[in-house]
Formats: structure tokens, C-alpha cells, sequence
């Protein structure tokens, strides 16, 4: 290691514990991870689920890492030196299930993606069909993430310690309610006394989580190390606006959020409708279009002046009617600034990664948006163009014939449903239970929507379809 790095960022590595975290990506250590080190006295051991890769890079670091601020006028970074150890789940499960049963940790905090839930996103029920739940009911070493919470649970019921908190800061409408669902279902077929146990026990709150945080790339890293003198293996970029929800409900210690800008409130769920539909929504109706136009990024698709007024259309004609607001928020504004961050050229979100996992995201981003504002008789042209715009993605190819990676667990499903005829295309992604809720799946009227915005895109392509909605 180079005595720079050791200088720069092995400072003052937290030494406190309290937070396990589940998935230990890009994302929270941007986000919540900050949060966590700005509120003090609290240190977190972070998981990863599935490969060695982050704790390969943060190790050397002593688990230091650069948080750069990419702004319109130029970058900010931090160190951040809140995280003790990290561990890789498939290595040594046993001592991840330790350090979430350790009597220091009182809470276990996740961002594992819609999919790590192992649920179906049309109905947040446990899919007990998954390969990782087939593991984790006949083994007391887990693979997925509801199955570490049981196990662990269970470790801290034998040994007669309080249950932690489970606090979900992954995009999932109620995703607090989803994950107690998904973890008492597991675990009642596992020990249903330890379900009781945990429903008694233990607290799932609600959180609704909001930061724009790009894959770093190679460039990255050299600009990063020739403005600081620095090398850093595992920095995160994110935009300057955070913003964190939490349901207040915990049943053990927390750090002081409040204190550091984290809203706590009864109740999230109107803040969670508005940013999974308003950001999120948008961000994937971007990306699916936007990838089919050519465009890499959502800076270079909002660029696009069709784009830029297709996306205010579906604000403020489609989205934000299907809204509550939540105490004190002006929608029209927080469209106003989403617009103006989605446009800050120093983040360069790739259109591509945004698309990946479609199938886990659009029932909660897109769908429930389109099935309330069909059942209240509201037409919703943009975002059914949208879903249209899914269906050509996962297809395999863009509109020059060219392979797209998609990256999806239902991937091989998704290409197969393609057909020459766009009205059997729908039907089949129609019949996916997985993904369309039974209001939608039944609905001829959007089935025939569909086809002919899917049939506008074979036809036309994704931007002359986007001319057509904006404005």
C-alpha cells in the first residue's frame, strides 16, 4: 500500500460498532453510510453478498474511502471512515451470521436491490421457488438476505438478545412492511415460534432513500489521484443532494438522524409514492427510451429537448395526479428539481445501468402509477409508451439490430416473449405474474395501449414516439 494512501485515508477508522449492513455497494456508502459517520459514535460492518470485489479494494485502505460530490461547479471530495471490516457472505457465512447476532449490533441495514428480497414484486410475497429460498429452508447457512435475517434472528433469540432492527433502504413501495413480510414468511417455515418472536420483537421501519450515484469508472479514479495525490481503488461519486426518510419505529439504540438531516416521521409512505414515481419512474421511462435513441447517460437524454419535455409531461400530467403530497412538499417544485439534477453534466448515469433489473422495478416505479390512473379513468399515454419501451429493451436488441447486455433475473424469459407480431408480444409479457399486477393483466384497454405504443416503437423508434408524447 502506498504510504500516501495510508497517510490520506487510514486516519481515524471507526472503531464503534452497532450496524451490520447487507450489500455494501456504491450506493450506501454514499449515502447511508454518510449519514451514519455525520451522526458519530457508531461504526458499521459491512456484507457483501455475493463477491470478494469491494473488500478487496477497501481493504488496503483500512476501509477508508473518497466520496466525491460532483456538482455543477466542480467536485468535492471526503473521506469517509466509518466502516470497521467487511466480509463476503459466500466465503464465510458463519461470520456474517456472528456479526449480526454480536450483542453490539442493534440494527441491520440493507440495500441489496429489489431482487436480493427474493420476493414477487406484483404481490411482495416470499417466492419460495427462488433457488436461494430452496437453500436457505434445508441449510442453517444462508445465501439470500431474508435468509440471514432469519438465521440471525434466530442465533439472537437462543441466545436470549433482543432482535436488531432491519432497516430496508432499498427502492420497494412500504419497504419495511415488504421485508417484515418476506423475513416472517421464511422464518415461520423455518421455526413459527420465531416468527411470533420477531413480529413481537423486533421493528421494520419504512425508509424512503434519494441520491444519484453513477458507477465510478477508470477516469474516475485517475482524475481523483491526480487532484489529491492519492490513489483510491474504491471512491463513489454522487450528486449534492441526499435525502433520507425513516418511518421512526426502531426496538433498540439508533444514531442521532434527526440531528443530521434525516427526516423521521410517522410515516413514509407518501414521500416514498412521490420519489419511487416522480425519480425513479422518470429515471427508468429515460432510460429504457433514451437507450433505444442512442443516448448513454440521462445528462445527454435530457439534452434532448424531446426528451426534456416528455419527461415534464409525465410530471404533470401523469404522475403527479396519481399523488398525495407529503406534509409540506410542493410537487411542482420537486419536479422543477428533479429536472435540474437529472441535467448536471458532472453526473454521467449511465441510461444502461438504470435499465438493469427492469422486471423487479417497473411494479413499483411505472405499474402502480398506470393501474390507479386507469381505475380513476386517467389516460397515462407517456408511461404506457414507457413500458413499451422495457419490452423492446429486453428483447435483445436496439433498433439498429445491435445486441443489448441485459441484465436481468428473468433475462432469457423476457427475450423469449419476443415476437414478430407486437399484439403477441404483449400478451405474452402480459401473462407475467411476476411483473404485471392482475389490474393490469386483465385490462384489454391497456393490452391494446400497449400494442400500439410498441408497434409506434418497432415502427418509428423511440424518439419520434417521445415527439410525439412531449410537451
Amino acid at each position: 500500500m502506498e504510504a500516501g494512501l495510508h497517510d490520506r485515508l487510514y486516519r481515524d477508522p471507526a472503531t464503534a460498532g452497532g450496524i451490520v449492513h447487507l450489500g455494501l455497494g456504491a450506493f450506501f456508502r454514499a449515502h447511508g453510510a454518510i449519514y451514519v459517520a455525520e451522526a458519530g459514535g457508531w461504526g458499521i460492518t459491512g456484507v457483501s453478498l455475493q463477491s470478494p470485489g469491494t473488500r478487496d479494494r477497501l481493504k488496503p485502505q483500512g476501509w477508508a474511502y473518497t466520496a466525491v460530490e460532483l456538482g455543477p461547479d466542480g467536485e468535492k471530495p471526503q473521506v469517509a471512515t466509518v466502516l470497521r471490516d467487511v466480509l463476503v457472505a459466500p466465503e464465510d457465512p458463519q461470520a456474517v451470521l456472528d456479526a449480526m447476532a454480536a450483542p453490539d449490533t442493534h440494527i441491520v441495514s440493507l440495500t441489496v436491490t429489489e431482487k436480493g428480497y427474493c420476493h414477487e414484486p406484483s404481490t411482495g410475497r416470499l417466492n419460495r421457488d427462488h433457488p436461494d429460498i430452496i437453500h436457505d429452508l434445508e441449510n442453517p447457512l444462508p445465501k439470500s438476505a431474508p435468509g440471514f435475517l432469519v438465521r440471525a434472528l434466530a442465533l439472537r433469540q437462543a441466545a436470549g438478545l433482543p432482535p436488531f432492527t432491519v432497516l430496508c433502504c432499498d427502492n420497494l413501495p412500504e419497504n419495511g412492511r415488504v421485508v417484515q413480510g418476506v423475513v416472517t414468511e421464511l422464518a415461520r417455515l423455518i421455526d413459527p415460534a420465531l416468527a411470533d418472536w420477531t413480529l413481537a420483537n423486533g421493528a421494520f421501519p419504512s425508509t424512503m432513500v434519494d441520491r444519484i450515484v453513477p458507477a465510478a469508472t477508470p477516469a474516475d479514479l485517475d482524475r481523483l489521484e491526480a487532484a489529491t495525490g492519492t490513489r483510491d481503488e474504491a471512491p463513489v461519486m454522487h450528486e449534492p443532494f441526499r435525502q433520507w426518510v425513516i418511518e421512526d419505529r426502531f426496538c433498540g439504540p439508533r444514531p442521532a438522524f434527526e440531528k443530521v438531516g434525516v427526516q423521521m416521521v410517522a410515516d413514509v409512505t407518501p414521500y416514498e409514492h412521490m420519489k419511487l414515481r416522480m425519480l425513479n419512474g422518470t429515471h427508468s421511462s429515460l432510460a429504457y427510451l433514451g437507450y433505444l435513441a442512442g443516448h448513454q447517460t440521462i445528462a445527454d437524454t435530457m439534452a434532448d429537448p424531446v426528451f426534456a419535455d416528455f419527461v415534464r409531461g409525465l410530471w404533470r400530467d401523469e404522475i403527479i395526479p396519481a399523488l398525495t403530497p407529503p406534509p409540506g412538499e410542493d410537487l411542482g417544485a420537486y419536479a422543477d428539481a428533479l429536472a435540474a439534477r437529472y441535467a448536471n453534466p458532472a453526473i454521467r448515469h449511465r441510461t444502461w445501468q438504470i435499465a438493469m433489473d427492469g422486471s423487479q422495478k417497473l411494479p413499483q416505479r411505472i405499474l402502480g402509477t398506470i393501474a390507479e390512473s386507469r381505475a380513476a379513468g386517467r389516460a397515462v399515454p407517456g408511461l404506457t409508451l414507457a413500458v413499451a419501451a422495457w419490452m423492446r429493451y429486453v428483447s435483445g436488441r436496439d433498433e439498429k439490430g445491435a445486441a443489448i447486455e441485459v441484465k436481468d433475473p428473468l433475462a432469457p424469459r423476457l427475450a423469449a416473449l419476443w415476437r414478430d407480431d407486437p399484439a403477441q408480444t404483449v400478451a405474452g409479457f402480459l401473462a407475467l405474474a411476476e411483473v404485471f399486477p392482475p389490474a393490469l393483466r386483465d385490462d384489454a384497454g391497456f393490452a391494446a395501449d400497449l400494442t400500439t405504443a410498441l408497434s409506434g416503437l418497432v415502427r418509428d423508434g423511440a424518439r419520434a414516439m417521445v415527439a410525439r408524447r412531449a410537451g
